[in-house]
């Protein structure tokens, strides 16, 4: 199954800080949610772009995405 992967991109020098946090949001949301298997996580892209980002079932995605609004979206591995 497909499952997609919503992303929160922070940029400018506390980045990777605000990507560490709010990935922490996200698992807590997944939780109250119970959001089928959640992954969440952070990525650099550079030193001063970092993401956040939470993978959800497609069935989840639109209640997800209305609720927390990411940045964008990309098919998940």
């Amino acid at each position: 199954m497909q499952r997609i992967k919503l992303i929160w991109d922070f940029r400018g020098p506390a980045a990777k800080q605000t990507a560490t946090h709010h990935q922490k949001h996200l698992d807590e949301y997944a939780l109250a949610e119970a959001i089928t298997a959640p992954i969440t996580g952070t990525e650099t892209i550079s030193e001063f772009h970092h993401l956040a980002y939470l993978v959800v079932n497609p069935e989840e995605m639109k209640s997800v995405r209305d609720a927390l609004k990411p940045h964008r979206g990309q098919h998940y591995q």
